[in-house]
Protein backbone atom coordinates (compact mmCIF):
# COMPACT_ATOMS: atom_id res chain seq x y z
CA UNK A 1 0.00 0.00 0.00
CA UNK A 2 1.17 3.57 -0.92
CA UNK A 3 1.26 5.93 1.88
CA UNK A 4 1.88 9.71 2.03
CA UNK A 5 1.16 10.63 4.61
CA UNK A 6 0.95 8.71 8.06
CA UNK A 7 -2.23 6.13 8.33
CA UNK A 8 -3.90 4.25 11.29
CA UNK A 9 -4.14 0.66 11.14
CA UNK A 10 -3.24 -2.56 13.43
CA UNK A 11 -0.49 -4.96 13.29
CA UNK A 12 -1.10 -8.39 13.97
CA UNK A 13 0.68 -11.19 15.12
CA UNK A 14 0.73 -14.97 15.84
CA UNK A 15 3.02 -16.57 18.21
CA UNK A 16 3.12 -20.19 19.41
CA UNK A 17 4.55 -21.25 23.02
CA UNK A 18 5.64 -25.07 24.10
CA UNK A 19 3.81 -25.30 27.08
CA UNK A 20 6.49 -27.80 28.02
CA UNK A 21 9.67 -26.59 27.24
CA UNK A 22 11.59 -23.51 28.54
CA UNK A 23 11.40 -21.32 25.13
CA UNK A 24 10.26 -17.65 24.61
CA UNK A 25 7.47 -18.00 22.43
CA UNK A 26 7.69 -18.05 18.34
CA UNK A 27 6.47 -15.45 16.23
CA UNK A 28 5.30 -17.01 13.22
CA UNK A 29 3.14 -14.91 11.51
CA UNK A 30 2.68 -10.68 11.34
CA UNK A 31 0.10 -8.44 8.81
CA UNK A 32 -0.43 -5.80 8.80
CA UNK A 33 -4.12 -4.02 8.70
CA UNK A 34 -5.60 -0.81 7.36
CA UNK A 35 -9.10 -1.72 9.52
CA UNK A 36 -10.83 -3.17 12.15
CA UNK A 37 -12.47 -5.55 9.85
CA UNK A 38 -9.27 -6.50 7.83
CA UNK A 39 -7.77 -7.37 11.36
CA UNK A 40 -10.02 -9.26 12.97
CA UNK A 41 -10.77 -11.18 9.52
CA UNK A 42 -6.92 -12.71 9.56
CA UNK A 43 -7.57 -14.18 12.50
CA UNK A 44 -10.95 -15.60 11.50
CA UNK A 45 -9.54 -17.12 8.51
CA UNK A 46 -6.24 -18.52 10.53
CA UNK A 47 -8.91 -20.26 13.22
CA UNK A 48 -11.18 -21.70 10.57
CA UNK A 49 -8.37 -23.06 8.62
CA UNK A 50 -6.81 -24.96 11.37
CA UNK A 51 -10.10 -25.75 12.97
CA UNK A 52 -10.27 -29.25 11.51
CA UNK A 53 -7.09 -30.65 13.05
CA UNK A 54 -7.66 -28.88 16.62
CA UNK A 55 -8.96 -31.43 19.37
CA UNK A 56 -12.62 -30.95 20.71
CA UNK A 57 -11.66 -28.13 23.72
CA UNK A 58 -9.83 -26.07 21.25
CA UNK A 59 -12.24 -26.65 17.91
CA UNK A 60 -14.59 -25.73 20.37
CA UNK A 61 -13.08 -22.12 21.36
CA UNK A 62 -12.25 -21.34 18.15
CA UNK A 63 -16.12 -21.68 16.83
CA UNK A 64 -16.93 -19.62 20.63
CA UNK A 65 -14.85 -16.93 19.15
CA UNK A 66 -16.28 -17.09 15.65
CA UNK A 67 -19.68 -16.81 16.85
CA UNK A 68 -19.08 -13.98 19.83
CA UNK A 69 -15.69 -13.19 20.81
CA UNK A 70 -15.48 -11.48 17.16
CA UNK A 71 -17.73 -9.37 17.52
CA UNK A 72 -16.40 -8.74 21.09
CA UNK A 73 -13.06 -8.27 19.66
CA UNK A 74 -14.18 -6.09 16.34
CA UNK A 75 -15.66 -3.41 18.94
CA UNK A 76 -12.83 -2.83 21.18
CA UNK A 77 -10.60 -2.66 17.77
CA UNK A 78 -13.20 0.10 16.78
CA UNK A 79 -12.60 1.85 20.09
CA UNK A 80 -8.70 1.44 19.48
CA UNK A 81 -8.29 -1.05 21.83
CA UNK A 82 -5.34 -4.27 21.61
CA UNK A 83 -7.06 -7.25 21.50
CA UNK A 84 -6.00 -10.64 21.96
CA UNK A 85 -7.34 -14.36 21.05
CA UNK A 86 -5.98 -17.51 22.71
CA UNK A 87 -6.20 -21.41 22.22
CA UNK A 88 -4.58 -24.23 23.81
CA UNK A 89 -4.10 -27.67 21.74
CA UNK A 90 -2.62 -30.60 23.80
CA UNK A 91 0.81 -28.36 24.72
CA UNK A 92 0.98 -25.96 22.38
CA UNK A 93 -0.90 -22.15 23.11
CA UNK A 94 -1.46 -20.20 20.04
CA UNK A 95 -2.25 -16.51 20.49
CA UNK A 96 -2.49 -13.76 17.82
CA UNK A 97 -2.11 -10.06 18.80
CA UNK A 98 -3.77 -7.08 17.64
CA UNK A 99 -2.15 -4.08 18.31
CA UNK A 100 -3.67 -0.35 17.23
CA UNK A 101 -0.93 1.40 15.07
CA UNK A 102 0.23 4.66 12.93
CA UNK A 103 1.73 3.20 10.03
CA UNK A 104 4.24 5.82 8.83
CA UNK A 105 5.67 6.13 4.86
CA UNK A 106 8.69 5.16 4.34
CA UNK A 107 10.69 7.12 1.99
CA UNK A 108 11.03 5.88 -1.57
CA UNK A 109 14.71 4.16 -1.88
CA UNK A 110 14.36 2.41 -5.43
CA UNK A 111 16.93 4.48 -6.94
CA UNK A 112 18.19 6.11 -3.73
CA UNK A 113 21.48 4.50 -1.99
CA UNK A 114 21.61 3.75 1.62
CA UNK A 115 23.29 5.25 4.47
CA UNK A 116 26.16 3.67 5.97
CA UNK A 117 24.43 3.51 9.55
CA UNK A 118 21.56 1.08 7.52
CA UNK A 119 24.15 -1.58 7.60
CA UNK A 120 24.70 -1.40 11.13
CA UNK A 121 21.10 -2.97 11.78
CA UNK A 122 20.71 -5.90 13.91
CA UNK A 123 17.10 -6.69 14.23
CA UNK A 124 15.95 -7.30 17.57
CA UNK A 125 15.74 -10.78 18.39
CA UNK A 126 13.33 -10.70 21.77
CA UNK A 127 9.57 -11.80 20.72
CA UNK A 128 6.77 -9.25 21.99
CA UNK A 129 5.04 -10.63 24.91
CA UNK A 130 1.40 -11.15 24.32
CA UNK A 131 -0.91 -9.54 25.88
CA UNK A 132 -3.55 -11.49 27.62
CA UNK A 133 -7.51 -10.77 26.73
CA UNK A 134 -9.56 -9.10 29.15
Amino acid sequence: MLMDKPQRGYWCECWTEDLTAETRPTLRASFDAYSAPQADRWVAVALRTISPALDPDASQEVWEWLYDGRITTRKALLRAEPCTVTLTQARTRITWTIQPVIFLPLAHRQEAELPPCAQDFKPHTEPHTPQQAD
